[in-house]
Parts: C-alpha cells; sequence; structure tokens
C-alpha cells in the first residue's frame, strides 16, 4: 500500500475524480501492483491478516480479489466491478466462483430454520448449489432443536418469526448455549435486532433477497468463521 501511496502523492490525478475514494485507492492500489512496484505476491494479502491469507490461498487470484472486496470493504457487485474495471454481472460471477471454490475447501452441514415452504426450498437449493449439505428443515422452534439433537450444523440458517408463533431468535439462542456455531439471520424483520436482546447476530440478510448476496454472505460466514454465541440478557 505504501507504493500506491507514494504513486498518488507523485501524480494525485491518478486518484479518478470521479470515483468513490475507496474505489479510486483498490483501482490505483491494483495498478501498482500488476506493474510490479509491489514486491508481495498478492493485492489481497493487504486486506487479510496472515490466517486468512493462508486460507485464501486455495482461491484464483481475481475471484479472491473480488470476494474480499465484497466480504471485507462492504463493496456492491457494481463496486467490485468498477474497480476491477468490469461489468457488475462479471463482477457477480467472480464472487459466484469464489464462493464455489471455497465452498470445496470448508463444505458443511447446514440448518434451514424457516417456516415458509417456498422460501426454505430456496435456501436449501443455494446452500446445496454452493456445496455444501442440508442436514435439518425445521419450522418450528421445537423442530429446530430436535433437528439440532441429530447433527450439530456447521451453520445456521434462521427466520426470526416462526409457523407455530415461536421464535427463531429463541431457538437459535438454546442451540448456542450447547455449541457456537456461524448464524446467518434472514428475515423480512429486521428491526427486532434493534432492541438489544440476545443473540448478536453476526450476519443478517432481508427478504426479500439476492440469490448473488446470500451465496456471498453464506461463503463470508464460513470462511471467516465469525461463530455466534449466545449473550447474557
Amino acid at each position: 500500500m505504501l507504493a500506491t501511496l507514494e504513486a498518488i502523492v507523485a501524480d494525485p490525478r491518478k486518484l479518478d475524480q470521479n470515483d468513490d475514494l475507496r474505489i479510486s485507492l483498490y483501482k490505483q492500489f491494483l495498478a501498482t501492483w500488476s506493474s510490479g512496484a509491489i514486491a508481495q505476491p498478492d493485492p489481497a494479502a493487504a486486506l487479510t491478516d496472515d490466517d486468512t491469507g493462508r486460507r485464501l490461498d486455495g482461491i484464483s487470484l481475481k475471484p479472491r480479489v473480488a470476494f474480499l472486496l465484497y466480504a471485507l470493504e462492504g463493496f456492491d457487485f457494481e463496486q467490485v466491478g468498477d474497480t476491477l474495471g468490469l461489468s457488475e454481472r462479471a463482477a457477480a460471477e467472480l464472487i459466484d466462483a469464489a464462493n464455489a471454490e471455497i465452498a470445496e475447501q470448508i463444505a458443511t452441514d447446514v440448518l434451514i430454520i424457516e417456516d415458509e415452504p417456498l422460501i426454505a426450498h430456496d435456501l436449501r437449493s443455494i446452500v446445496e448449489e454452493l456445496g455444501h449439505s442440508v442436514v435439518g428443515m425445521a419450522r418450528t422452534h421445537r423442530e429446530a432443536l430436535t433437528a439440532m439433537e441429530k447433527a450439530r450444523p456447521g451453520l445456521i440458517l434462521a427466520d426470526i418469526q416462526l409457523a407455530d408463533g415461536s421464535s427463531g431468535l429463541e431457538a437459535v439462542n438454546e442451540i448456542l448455549e450447547a455449541f457456537s456455531t456461524p448464524v446467518i439471520f434472514v428475515t423480512a424483520y429486521p428491526e427486532r435486532f434493534l432492541t438489544g436482546a440476545p443473540p448478536e447476530p453476526a450476519f443478517l440478510v432481508t427478504k426479500p433477497f439476492s440469490v448473488d448476496s446470500l451465496k456471498a454472505v453464506i461463503s463470508q460466514a464460513l470462511f471467516f468463521n465469525r461463530k455466534s454465541q449466545r449473550r447474557s440478557a
């Protein structure tokens, strides 16, 4: 990154004034790296710690950079494409490729807690398309706890409001009392997390969701292994 800043100081015109500043900085960083001015082997290394960098070795370069811009910098597909000089669709395809390569490394068992049959089916299809296995489909709090007793999932996708009026939040909280695992809440009621009540959502996807975005969040949750833990009220 130092070489990038030196290049910008030497010629401020290198920053595109029409761009978001972060996009301009990463454009210049990638251009500096491509020119050979940066000795490190991979521009993605600048975005990660050593442990994560080692896990990134199994992902191809372009998908890796696209995924990190999306997952760590919070860029949307259009911003990723702009940074890499690609269309929004091409950027989404790179991130999708990264998702597939990540799944090959860390395929896991997934528990889905969702009371709407069509949405549950969609979630299952997305999870299986990424190479993971669905070990349980629960429509209620009780079904979720029963499914957990049969298999400890490596990831949970959970709605908040369930079929019998029970709470997905409470079900997840009880599961997290037994063990810690990444949780993605997929809900039409994100405002219910503003109360300060447990659990603390590391990942939240609002319905209706984009398939590409959900795939990226699943891969992000597993790749960076941000486990959820029950909080004391």
